[in-house]
């Protein structure tokens, strides 16, 4: 854990858009909680919502409240949505709204009573806008989160993870995982991206298969242990 971090938990982020954060992030708060933890979960900014019943649904922040099995309230965990699928402060000035970095801060650390850990998911990769004044890099810092950084573990995934093991160095932000995920089932057997990462990083890597979450207990056992 960050020692600098007064709240304990993770801001899930990436080196691009649609590698999987989602995905990771539900199995991983589903971990958590197998592992004793009451997990608060938070999205606060979502586009590229479709509009149902008259209200923009956030699939991604749905999601995590179903993995969390949390009584909150969706707009608790994801107060900002929007309709452009483009990055979140884009979205919201297509929209005529403002989206300061200040608020998502205050909107991922709202309403925490009874939560022992919080799961943060960013938009976008690490170092995407999501707000009008900051990236996720800089959201994450504001809220003093480790990351859990996912990587497509495909070709150029290495040039990727270390992009962005270099961005979280330059906003001062610790790693506490690269989780590797493979995106697609076809993939070159001979390619081993983590064992080349691990000449590159001493950054603990977690391999995901094409859709399975082996590995994920372990690296919530790592997450939660940790900051004991």
């Amino acid at each position: 854990m960050n020692p600098s971090s007064a709240q304990r938990g993770v801001f899930l982020t990436a080196t691009d858009t649609g590698v999987g954060k989602t995905f990771v992030g539900t199995r991983l708060v589903q971990a958590l909680s197998r592992q004793g933890r009451r997990v608060a979960v938070r999205k606060p900014a979502e586009s590229g919502c479709e509009m149902q019943d008259g209200e923009l649904q956030p699939a991604d922040a749905l999601a995590l409240q179903a993995a969390a099995g949390t009584r909150e309230a969706l707009q608790v965990i994801c107060p900002y949505r929007f309709r452009h699928a483009l990055s979140p402060p884009r979205a919201a000035s297509l929209a005529g709204a403002r989206l300061p970095l200040a608020d998502l801060r205050s909107a991922a650390l709202g309403g925490l009573d009874g939560s022992d850990w919080l799961h943060v998911e960013g938009a976008g990769g690490i170092c995407s806008p999501i707000a009008e004044d900051g990236l996720n890099a800089d959201l994450a810092a504001a809220l003093g989160l480790p990351l859990v950084l996912v990587v497509p573990d495909r070709l150029g995934g290495i040039n990727q993870a270390l992009m962005g093991l270099a961005a979280a160095k330059r906003h001062g932000l610790h790693v506490a995982a690269l989780v590797l995920n493979r995106v697609t089932a076809e993939t070159d057997p001979d390619m081993d991206n983590a064992a080349e990462l691990a000449a590159h990083s001493d950054c603990p890597v977690f391999c995901l298969a094409h859709g399975a979450t082996d590995g994920l207990d372990a690296l919530a056992a790592l997450l939660a242990g940790s900051d004991e």
